[in-house]
């Protein structure tokens, strides 16, 4: 299963999101340091769930850290969140 699809997957089973986008951005970091062959390494989620209207901005990172799980954000190098309710 792609990370792609692990972040997904993870996301929508915690959330249950009315919007959610996992966009693998990786080509964009060419170059860049953790950067890896083949992508995968660096995304951007767009997500708007209900659970997430009763958080502040750093509960709402913490709360995405969790859901996706540390065994997954060490096989990944950079997330960006744009994240509300």
């Amino acid at each position: 299963m792609s990370r792609t699809a692990e972040i997904r997957g993870r996301l929508e089973a915690a959330f249950d999101p009315r919007e959610l986008e996992v966009i693998d951005d990786s080509e964009s970091h060419r170059g860049h340091a953790g950067y890896q062959e083949g992508g995968e390494s660096h995304f951007k989620v767009r997500m708007r769930a209900e659970a997430l209207g009763r958080m502040g901005r750093v509960q709402r990172h913490r709360a995405v850290h969790a859901a996706i799980g540390s065994d997954l954000m060490a096989r990944i190098h950079a997330l960006a969140l744009d994240l509300g309710a």
